[in-house]
């Protein structure tokens, strides 16, 4: 069995582990398991954690988060993306910034189009936002900050080739979520050479990396206001960022990630032999 969530999944996660103990089991941790759940679920969760054979996680920041007992089960699996060609812009256009995620709380959604409110009247950039409202205050909100800010605007859900496209025309991404298991949208930006500004959360930086230049503190609008000046402004930074960027690309292939999936399933079946082993050897000494 592969679970997804282990909160979520818990109760099925407990049956499975009932009536197929000889089966192996892996448990995919999310951001919510990791950072919410444990601490707000702490039984359902932590004990799906307790009888996975296997935790597969998107990023190499989760040990630290987990309880010390769990982390030698944890195989990391970046989540690949399918290479995008880049079209190069002309140095006078605007300067595109995209924001893809839906609109909810962990995400901090708009702190994008706050941060694009301080840029100098002279700045070129323009904000453009994909992803789906959850709940009308996200709407309402979404749409007002269009409807006053000049540089931002709200397309809502759209297609994944439309979100592709407009990664494509993009100049950077800023990705400012104050909770992250392993954003896709970050593999999607890296195997295509788009810049990131992230904020500087464990699901970003096993993204992206410790040493990354494109950070900012959670929430922090002045502070993404310029990274954002910075990446349209001084050329070597936005140098910087690119090759930043494109060597953590590798990550996010999907030969890799295959390989990656094949070696935790592996892992997952020897774990569930030997605790076999270990129930029989237990029941032939009583």
């Amino acid at each position: 069995m592969i679970a997804l969530h282990a909160w979520r999944s818990a109760d099925a996660i407990r049956r499975f582990a009932k009536d197929f103990p000889d089966r192996p089991l892996i448990v995919a941790l999310t951001g919510t398991d990791i950072h919410r759940f444990q601490f707000s679920h702490p039984v359902s969760t932590r004990r799906s954690m307790a009888l996975a054979d296997r935790l597969v996680t998107l990023h190499d920041q989760v040990a630290a988060h987990i309880p010390a007992r769990f982390r030698n089960k944890i195989s990391v699996v970046h989540q690949s993306a399918r290479p995008l060609a880049r079209r190069p812009k002309p140095p006078t256009s605007q300067f595109e910034v995209c924001v893809v995620g839906h609109l909810r709380a962990e995400k901090d959604p708009l702190r994008t189009a706050y941060a694009a409110r301080l840029l100098p009247m002279a700045s070129r950039v323009r904000v453009t936002q994909l992803g789906q409202a959850i709940g009308p205050e996200w709407a309402r909100a979404a749409e007002v900050e269009t409807a006053r800010n000049s540089r931002y605007r709200w397309l809502g859900e759209v297609s994944h080739g439309q979100v592709r496209e407009t990664m494509r025309k993009s100049r950077v991404m800023v990705i400012s979520s104050v909770m992250e298991g392993g954003a896709n949208v970050v593999s999607e930006a890296a195997v295509a050479g788009l810049p990131v500004i992230a904020s500087r959360i464990p699901g970003n930086v096993g993204l992206l990396g410790r040493n990354y230049p494109g950070y900012f503190a959670v929430k922090d609008t002045r502070a993404l206001a310029r990274l954002l000046r910075r990446a349209e402004e001084q050329p070597d930074f936005f140098a910087r960022l690119k090759r930043a960027v494109a060597k953590r690309a590798k990550l996010f292939r999907i030969a890799r990630e295959r390989r990656m999936l094949k070696a935790a399933l592996k892992r997952a079946v020897a774990a569930a032999r030997e605790r076999s082993r270990s129930v029989r050897a237990g029941r032939s000494a009583r």
